[in-house]
């Protein structure tokens, strides 16, 4: 399992003010500065825009491109300034991602300019980008950080960079005119590593380059809504900020810093007011969940009411039976949507089309989620799964579609992918009749008695349609939360699914309950998310064979015939959990 996923953000913290100076506790593995404002003080250079523009009208004329600098200064500024509103907007992210070279001139500098003007200066974004940082601001080292850098280097605590650049080849020139970039062991900037603060991925990657965790550094910078935040996010030991851009930010901020000094000249005194290294933490936060064997481990507590509940919906909620009325009714509102737009096809023919999807789509998933063939029993030594994409709408409908109706002509493509989401609906609606398993309700309304919060986790190519299930069967408003596949765009058995709701729960994962009806989807997804308690309820989609045969990875703590035999397992009576499955057929 992956230890550190970037694109996942841990839950950010809430406001936060612990220690200030002269102590910041534990001395840190590693010092992680931000460029400008700790290492560097910018001063902007308004003249620096007319010599700009001299530049970029000489670059174009070099193409045949005429265009004065009186004509391209204003683009620039606008474009300076567009990308700033931009900067401003990602730093409200969870997990801002950093614009590449060609996209930052194409859509923000150079915009209002003709394609081929635009095409000549993204030929070049990493060089021009480089010169607009030299040329915009004056760069100037900051009091202190010639000494904190000494300082560092005699207490033996590594040194890096963290930085959001749009140019880090400048960045990293100016270091070394200034004769710093030898005492730098690595140095992250977002144009490089594709990630931006405050997402806390860019942190966590100079902590590791450096050899050591985020808990185990401080983090330096000068703004509130990237540094500070980004500091919180990654769980560094201590952040501190120096006063730059700290005192405007674009939105309020409820982080706040370990310290907050004018310049870094008093890091160094905050080190050496730090005590010894601190022993490796037990457990980094972001660690992996739980593997298989641990959350087996835990599921040997005795049986008891849970802390929460996920539920699968399809063969758990409801149970569903083909009806193939609906799917000829879909079928002539296809024909019918297709014919207004201007394309012939019959109801039949349209029939004919989504069938041969919904197959397609059948081999897809198995393909996706590594499911045993049909009949063939469940290998015991399976492993966890992770990163099972789901398919999105569009897909479904331009490539698992599209090819029977190719014949309509050219634009059906973009028909198809203009329409997907509805049609996507319409489909989702017609596949299958839903019944609602007995005992559901009951089970429900005694969570909800109990306290129990409940998650419905289910892979479904269309989330709206479970809810209006849900609300049809008038259980909505016992259910507090939504995971579905085609939403989260991952399917079981990829643990995030179910990570992702007990995440929604605020749930200890060791305590929650999983009631699925698929050894190879449910159960995994619930042992790789560490949930305690895995339930299989017969009657669903998985024959008895296969719940029979499951085992290893596979094998749930309790196999049951009806879902509301979970309230004779929560029974006070059932503390000491059977020895075996609830009989019904084991």
């Amino acid at each position: 399992m992956t230890t550190t996923d970037l694109t996942r953000p841990a839950p950010l913290p809430g406001a936060t003010s612990r220690l200030s100076p002269p102590g910041l506790g534990a001395r840190p593995d590693a010092l992680l500065l931000d460029f400008g404002g700790v290492i560097f003080q910018t001063t902007k250079r308004p003249e620096g825009y007319g010599e700009l523009a001299t530049h970029l009208s000489e670059v174009l004329g070099r193409a045949g491109h005429r265009f004065s600098p009186e004509t391209l200064e204003p683009v620039l500024r606008g474009g300076v300034k567009a990308l700033k509103d931009w900067k401003n907007a990602s730093s409200r992210r969870l997990a801002p991602l950093e614009l590449d070279h060609r996209t930052i001139w194409h859509d923000f500098l150079a915009s209002p300019l003709p394609l081929a003007a635009r095409e000549v200066l993204a030929g070049s974004a990493g060089t021009l980008l480089a010169r607009l940082t030299a040329t915009l601001s004056e760069h100037t080292v900051r009091p202190g950080i010639p000494e904190l850098l000494a300082t560092a280097t005699e207490l033996g605590v590594a040194v890096g960079i963290v930085s959001n650049a749009h140019s880090g080849r400048a960045h990293r020139t100016l270091l070394a005119a200034h004769g710093l970039d030898e005492a730098f062991g690595v140095q992250v900037y977002s144009d490089e590593v594709g990630l931006r603060k405050p997402h806390p991925g860019i942190v966590a990657m100079a902590a590791r380059a450096l050899g050591t965790t985020p808990e185990r550094t401080w983090y330096v910078g000068d703004t509130l809504d990237r540094d500070v935040v980004a500091g919180r996010r990654a769980g560094v030991g201590a952040v501190i900020l120096t006063r730059h851009h700290s005192d405007v930010p674009p939105y309020p901020v409820t982080d706040t810093a370990d310290a907050v000094l004018d310049t870094p000249e008093g890091i160094g005194d905050l080190l050496r007011a730090s005590t010894r290294p601190a022993e490796a933490p037990d457990a980094a936060p972001g660690a992996a969940a739980p593997t298989a064997a641990t959350a087996t481990e835990a599921a040997d507590a005795p049986a008891g009411r849970p802390s929460a509940l996920l539920l699968d919906h399809g063969g758990v909620v409801v149970t569903s039976v083909p009806d193939d009325a609906a799917r000829l009714a879909f079928a002539r509102h296809l024909s019918q949507r297709l014919a207004v737009a201007g394309y012939a096809l019959s109801p039949e023919e349209a029939a004919e089309a989504v069938a041969g999807a919904r197959v397609r789509h059948r081999a897809w998933k198995d393909r996706h989620e590594g499911a045993p063939a049909a009949g063939t029993p469940a290998d015991p030594a399976a492993g966890l799964v992770e990163d099972v994409e789901e398919i999105d709408a569009t897909t479904f409908w331009v490539e698992l579609v599209g090819p029977a109706l190719a014949h309509l002509g050219d634009g059906i493509e973009d028909w198809l992918r203009a329409e997907a989401y509805a049609l996507m609906l319409g489909y989702a609606r017609s596949k299958s009749l839903p019944t609602l398993r007995p005992g559901v309700r009951d089970v429900l309304e005694a969570a909800r008695a109990g306290g129990v919060p409940v998650a419905v986790v289910s892979n479904t190519v269309c989330g709206r349609a479970v809810r209006e299930e849900l609300e049809a069967f008038g259980i909505d408003h016992l259910v507090g939360v939504h995971v579905y596949s085609d939403e989260l765009g991952h399917r079981k058995p990829d643990p995030v699914t179910a990570r992702t709701a007990l995440t929604a729960l605020d749930a200890d994962p060791r305590a929650a309950w999983f009631v699925g009806d698929k050894p190879h989807r449910d159960v995994l997804a619930a042992r790789g998310a560490g949930v305690g308690t895995v339930v299989l309820v017969r009657g669903g989609s998985s024959s008895d064979a296969t719940l029979d045969s499951a085992d290893g990875t596979l094998r749930p703590d309790h196999l049951i015939a009806e879902v509301g035999d979970l309230l004779t397992l929560w029974a006070p009576a059932s503390h000491a959990p059977p020895a075996a499955p609830l009989p019904h057929g084991r």
